[in-house]
């Protein structure tokens, strides 16, 4: 195995931007079906304009420039090559921190998050609750290598991960993600837990399933069905990319159009706070995202966590180290993920509590983040 840190920067070629370009512009666009707002999915008006945006007003050059302030690595594990960014604080006493992105997402949900965790003496914050921070490319994400073969765990990204935070040199670190990265924050800790000093996740300890009824009081059950009024609806992507991951990646390796509508559907669901993706976040942001998914390829190469999946399954955690949320929920899911998890940040007024808070409002973000890790220092 080749243990090597290799510096990385992210150069794409003038010529695959202009391939993006012109497929843009060639676009055979569908006529628009009958029904209100999004109720058929993506209006075909609103994904027009972002796609000619996308190929006339968007600058991907400046984008990327954005991307390579942050240092860039490569390094092998467990036979894959692992793209990630380490950006080290200037406060010498941070605690290193390892961040996992959510689907369909990338490092680019980082891109504002950094700079808060690693210098909050510049943005407003203590200076003692700097963090030196790793953020990985998942595997068949963006620059990280796609898996060759079935049987991707969340298990072993983590043991990828606490691999990767060794190699560099830190022996005590805390973990956290949101989405995707909410079941790999755990199970970092699960599987190095003499490193791992706590666990924050943006959302999803303590979601009820059907199997909790028969054990919940009356008021609980009022909030389970208020729950499940929320959650109903909405396109089951974990449903579809068990069953056909390969079908739709055609579509979203050849068609810029394609890729997009898929990524602004689900954005636009998980948005829950706004109306538009765009209200939340930035929109060159949500761009930047779409052309690092084209540009790598890794539309359907992304989804293995869903296909290596029977069924959906809300993230359980650990018992190992104290573990903390961006946003609490009511008191029966406080109940059920203490069953799973030393709980010691529930907080129920954090702004913005949409499924991206690291796009949406990276400064609260940062900020409870600080708040968690401070209790553990």
């Amino acid at each position: 195995m080749n243990s090597d840190i290799r510096p990385y920067r992210i150069e794409i070629p003038q010529a695959d931007l202009d391939d993006l370009r012109d497929r843009l512009a060639r676009a055979r666009w569908p006529r628009q079906l009958p029904g209100a707002g999004w109720s058929r999915g993506v209006p075909v008006d609103y994904l027009r304009n972002l796609a000619e945006y996308w190929g006339t007003g968007y600058d991907w050059r400046a984008q990327e420039d954005r991307l390579n302030e942050f240092p860039q690595f490569m390094t092998e594990i467990d036979g894959l090559d692992i793209h990630f960014l380490h950006v080290r604080s200037p406060e010498p006493d941070a605690l290193p921190l390892i961040l996992s992105h959510g689907w369909p997402n990338s490092i680019v949900e980082f891109t504002e998050l950094i700079g808060p965790l690693t210098d909050p003496r510049a943005h407003g914050g203590d200076p003692a609750q700097a963090f030196h921070v790793v953020a990985p490319s998942i595997p068949g994400f963006g620059f990280s290598s796609a898996p060759t073969e079935t049987g991707m765990s969340v298990e072993r990204v983590a043991r990828i991960w606490a691999e990767l935070m060794a190699r560099l040199g830190y022996d005590r670190y805390g973990t956290q993600g949101g989405d995707l990265g909410a079941y790999l924050a755990p199970e970092v800790a699960k599987v190095a837990p003499e490193h791992v000093v706590g666990v924050h996740i943006n959302g999803g300890f303590g979601f009820p399933t059907e199997a909790d009824v028969p054990g919940m009081s009356e008021a609980e059950r009022a909030d389970y069905a208020q729950m499940q009024e929320w959650s109903t609806g909405g396109l089951d992507h974990h449903t579809l990319l068990r069953a056909a991951p390969q079908t739709f990646a055609y579509g979203w390796n050849d068609s810029p159009v394609s890729l997009l509508a898929w990524l602004m559907h689900k954005f636009q669901e998980f948005c829950i706070t706004v109306d538009l993706p765009e209200q939340a976040i930035d929109r060159d942001q949500l761009l930047t995202n779409a052309t690092l998914y084209w540009l790598t390829g890794t539309a359907g190469s992304s989804s293995w966590f869903m296909y290596d999946n029977s069924e959906f399954f809300w993230p359980q955690g650990q018992n190992l180290v104290p573990s903390g949320v961006y946003g609490g929920g009511p008191a029966l899911f406080k109940r059920l993920a203490e069953e799973h998890n030393k709980i010691i940040h529930w907080p129920m007024d954090n702004q913005g509590c949409g499924h991206f808070v690291a796009m949406e409002v990276p400064t609260h973000h940062a900020a409870d983040i600080r708040r968690f890790f401070a209790k553990l220092r």
